[in-house]
């Protein structure tokens, strides 16, 4: 049985967001190791008090990540 974790930074997505990445995340996983474990992969998103994630020496905040979704990558 499946279990994915994934934490993030609070406040940053929404629920439809999160509903939307349950439900590709789980259909990634059926994709690879077939449809009887869909009614039994678990999917959890856990969120992270914004400024209490860090990456290096700075703390992320949900506005730093939305800057960095709006920013066009080189």
């Amino acid at each position: 049985m499946p279990l994915i974790q994934i934490t993030g930074v609070g406040d940053y997505l929404t629920l439809d967001q999160k509903q939307e990445i349950i439900r590709k995340v789980t259909d990634a996983v059926v994709s690879v190791e077939g449809e009887g474990l869909r009614p039994v992969t678990w999917v959890t998103i856990a969120d992270i008090q914004a400024g209490a994630w860090g990456v290096g020496d700075n703390p992320v905040t949900a506005d730093d990540l939305r800057a960095m979704a709006a920013t066009p990558s080189a």
